[in-house]
């Protein structure tokens, strides 16, 4: 048996500090960091595999949980700004009848209709377009107050608007028909001629100011508004047949011998004229606004006694006559036809398909 006493006197080896211990080799380390991990063998990959993926799925179940409803609050948040603006919109455009720059911006990106002309949609920013424009010269050249004492004219202005771009819908129609159209070739040579007749300033400068001062507007939505006037200028041309037969009439008298104060005194449209042979009451000069530049371009480029063919003013056709003058001032007569209005043509158009608007004025 063992002696207790003996035990206790067992001398005790002191401890080796860690700084005098043999450090572990990197395979030992090794080892020990592979001793924990399970063998993979082809009998034991499948199980293993399906381990591994059953600790990623409860990561991946609330990831995808979380995107599906960070998509669907997305989703419900556009649409609900969406359906704001477009009630902001419409209340806007159709009981307030906002003509603000914002609202008119809004209606150039977004098709919102105004009218609808037989089957034909009229755009609310056609309509905006021209009421902007005839406001704009108001406010500045008139110094109108829409919010105050010309709420009337403002009322008058909508009135005029709205019926333009409803007319110009059916002219639309006619155009179509009967296969008549306005290239950018011919308003860009319109635009010219005007110029050289310094109607609109003697250079691009002046040219852009006139614009922006009176209506507001830059070269493109000038030549937007003429292209529009020269198509309905073009479709009473082509269906008033019955003016173009009249002009004929008389420069095949003229061709034939007839002077040309004895044609104007029979044939001419002109009330103010014919009674004078058809004789101007003042010389013309290349840049009169009191003619069509149609007109004043093509008589001087007649020389004294000569006569020209018939000239497409745009609302009337001239037979023309220089009787004398210079480079820069004539006298002449002329031969006129008047065209046909064109409500004579949209008219019948209009009675049979009746407009519908959208806004009440």
């Amino acid at each position: 048996m063992k002696n207790p006493t003996l035990k206790k006197l067992k001398p005790r080896l002191p401890k080796v500090p860690k700084a005098l211990k043999r450090p572990k080799a990197a395979e030992e380390r090794v080892t020990e960091a592979l001793s924990g991990v399970p063998r993979i063998t082809n009998e034991t990959v499948a199980e293993h595999r399906e381990a591994v993926l059953s600790g990623a799925r409860k990561y991946i179940y609330p990831l995808q949980h979380s995107k599906h409803r960070v998509v669907r609050t997305s989703l419900i948040l556009l649409t609900l700004v969406v359906v704001a603006f477009f009630s902001y919109c419409g209340v806007s455009l159709y009981k307030l009848q906002s003509t603000t720059g914002f609202m008119y911006g809004v209606t150039k990106v977004i098709p919102f209709p105004v009218a609808k002309a037989g089957p034909s949609w009229v755009s609310y920013e056609s309509y905006l377009f021209e009421l902007r424009r005839n406001m704009h010269y108001y406010q500045t050249q008139q110094a109108a107050e829409f919010n105050g004492r010309d709420k009337a004219l403002l009322r008058k202005l909508k009135q005029q608007a709205l019926a333009q771009v409803i007319q110009a819908a059916y002219v639309k129609q006619l155009a179509s028909k009967n296969h008549v159209s306005v290239t950018d070739r011919q308003v860009s040579d319109q635009v010219a001629l005007v110029r050289s007749q310094n109607r609109l300033g003697n250079s691009q400068r002046v040219f852009n100011d006139v614009l922006n001062q009176f209506w507001g507007w830059n070269e493109t939505d000038f030549k937007r508004e003429l292209k529009q006037q020269l198509l309905q200028q073009a479709v009473v041309a082509k269906l008033d047949s019955s003016t173009t037969d009249r002009a004929q009439v008389a420069l095949r008298q003229l061709l034939t011998g007839t002077a040309f104060n004895i044609v104007a005194t029979q044939l001419s449209e002109d009330v103010t004229t014919k009674t004078n042979g058809g004789q101007y009451a003042a010389a013309i000069t290349p840049n009169d606004a009191n003619l069509a530049p149609a007109i004043t371009a093509e008589l001087f480029k007649l020389q004294p006694g000569q006569t020209s063919g018939i000239v497409n003013s745009g609302y009337d056709l001239d037979i023309l006559k220089v009787i004398d003058g210079t480079a820069t001032s004539v006298h002449a007569a002329h031969i006129q036809f008047i065209f046909q209005l064109i409500t004579v043509y949209t008219g019948p158009l209009q009675a049979k398909h009746p407009p519908h608007s959208y806004i009440r004025i």
